[in-house]
């Protein structure tokens, strides 16, 4: 029966391979291995097989597991994948270090009141709904270089890149496409795009780092 770190070992291979289809070098891309709702005895097999960047989708639920599995793993970097509510925002900025879910000013505000107040610096992504899904976290891709904008100028937030899910049920080319040319107009470097199952399609469109889960852990 294949293991979670026989399909990490997979995953990598595939996205060497992407990239080198794509003309890129397979470092340019980063795996974010998406641990969410995934218990310590599942993740720890993976972190010793030396992946270093999770994702999770919960402040509560990273808190409750991630100090105890970082301990020894100093260079774990850990992800905010998952919408952030602003009154956890003093959680998230205490455990993660980059924070992919910013979509709207009230965020922003209090991540950056919190990062000065506890001098602890997130790396910051701004999220993007591509698809204009109402049922979606994200801002409106009309909207977000302006964000962008006001997220720095504002509240003095260096955002790092741009992060977005397209629709389930679509193409997700199209949706790639739309987030490089946003990040292009924002003057964003980075590209957090591409799941299980689309993951090799957003290398070719420039993702500088995917999530992928259950093509590592398994189905939830």
């Amino acid at each position: 029966m294949e293991s979670a770190v026989d399909r990490l070992q997979e995953v990598r291979r595939r996205i060497a391979s992407a990239a080198k289809e794509a003309g890129r070098e397979p470092g340019a891309v980063t795996l974010v291995a998406v641990s969410k709702t995934f218990d310590a005895d599942a993740i720890r097999p993976v972190i010793e097989a030396g992946q270093r960047v999770f994702g999770e989708n919960r402040v509560q639920e990273a808190q409750g597991k991630w100090p105890a599995l970082m301990e020894g793993f100093p260079d774990i970097e850990l992800h905010l994948i998952g919408p952030l509510q602003s009154n956890k925002a003093r959680e998230a900025v205490a455990l993660f270090d980059v924070i992919e879910t910013v979509d709207r000013e009230k965020i922003a505000a209090e991540l950056a009141k919190e990062m000065r107040k506890q001098e602890k610096f997130p790396r910051i992504y701004v999220q993007v709904n591509t698809g204009l899904e109402e049922q979606k976290a994200g801002i409106d891709p009309r909207e977000a270089v302006a964000f962008v904008e006001r997220c720095r100028d504002l509240h003095g937030l260096a955002i790092e890149g741009l992060m977005a899910i397209p629709p389930f049920e679509e193409n997700p080319g199209p949706h790639f496409a739309l987030l490089e040319k946003l990040s292009r107009e924002a003057g964003v470097e980075k590209l957090s795009m591409g799941m299980s199952g689309d993951y090799e399609t957003a290398i070719a469109f420039g993702a500088t780092s995917v999530r992928v889960g259950s093509a590592i852990f398994g189905s939830r």
